[in-house]
């Protein structure tokens, strides 16, 4: 059993896009997602420094692109829909559902887009923003959370738990860390999973409304208990709800380990769910994919733990 599973924001780097770019079809391929984005995608995967890509205007739409080019380099579309499942974190859901055949390519999106846009200007209301909480004891983390007016928004699983609220609130964290632990502020632009969100729904709800999702032609993991989801409609509310909702990687891991899942597979900008697999559930092999240079081992990969990547059919959408 193969787990694909599709990176979030704070994953991205700058100039991350360039080796792709030189391969066949694919400047075309994302100059046209830039069109469908309104948002410069080449020029933020291949010039843009660290303080641009950032943005969550700009971040969400090249992560989700950066995912589906290296699903189209891998070929996906001809992975048939046995032996695999599909998860994405946070905003790599929208990925996962292309992957899953809820969503076409062009539908994720303008999802990504809308929802990109809504959380940036929610963003902007005031200074908030997310920092990383590395070991010590988990109810000991909650408990320093919860005294300082923070919420867990990501619980990663393998000792990480994301934490989120106001800069102030972060910056007392920092200074005053749970026992055993290390807080590190994370590379995006405001509270994401949280109530500070709120103001990104309604444009996010009006637009997921007027989507014909399919459903899921693989299991897909969501975010909100871990669990499959049995239908598109379904997936996509809770991609919705995704936006204010805490995101819970711990118990799509859990359900990595208890379906079986023999290797995990990241899709580019991969490492950082590659990292927390290799921490959580030790001794299963795990390939992220970073560069051009990984899509031979990741074939090969995908051949190993069970599905061919030479069939004729597929719904990777």
């Amino acid at each position: 059993m193969l787990a694909i599973v599709c990176p979030g924001q704070g994953s991205q780097t700058p100039g991350f896009l360039t080796p792709w770019l030189e391969m066949d079809g694919m400047a075309g391929l994302l100059a046209g997602w830039s069109t469908a984005t309104g948002v410069d995608l080449t020029a933020h995967g291949t010039v843009s420094d660290e303080a641009t890509i950032k943005d969550t205007a700009v971040a969400q739409p090249l992560i989700v692109a950066a995912g589906l080019l290296a699903a189209q380099a891998l070929d996906l579309d001809s992975v048939p829909a046995t032996g695999w499942l599909a998860a994405g974190h946070s905003v790599g859901e929208i990925t996962a559902a292309v992957l899953a055949g809820v969503l076409p390519a062009d539908e994720a999106l303008e999802f990504v887009r809308i929802r990109a846009t809504g959380m940036a200007q929610a963003a902007a209301a005031e200074p908030t923003g997310m920092s990383a909480v590395l070991g010590g004891d988990p109810d000991e983390v909650l408990a320093a959370l919860e005294a300082q007016g923070l919420v867990p928004a990501n619980v990663n699983g393998g000792g990480q738990t994301v934490a989120a609220g106001s800069a102030a609130a972060l910056a007392a964290l920092a200074e005053n860390p749970p026992a055993k632990a290390r807080v590190i502020a994370l590379k995006v632009a405001g509270a994401f999973h949280t109530p500070y969100m709120a103001p990104a729904v309604p444009a996010l709800t009006s637009y997921a409304d007027g989507l014909a999702p399919r459903n899921p032609a693989v299991p897909l993991l969501s975010n909100r208990d871990g669990l499959a989801v049995d239908t598109g409609r379904r997936f996509v509310d809770q991609l919705v709800d995704q936006v204010t909702r805490p995101v819970r990687w711990d118990l799509c891991m859990d359900t990595l380990r208890d379906s079986g899942v023999t290797g995990i597979l990241e899709l580019l900008p991969g490492g950082t769910l590659t990292g927390l697999a290799k921490r959580a559930l030790k001794g299963t092999p795990t390939l992220a994919v970073k560069s051009p240079a990984d899509l031979d081992a990741a074939r090969e990969f995908i051949a190993e733990h069970g599905v061919p990547a030479t069939a004729s059919t597929g719904t990777a959408g």
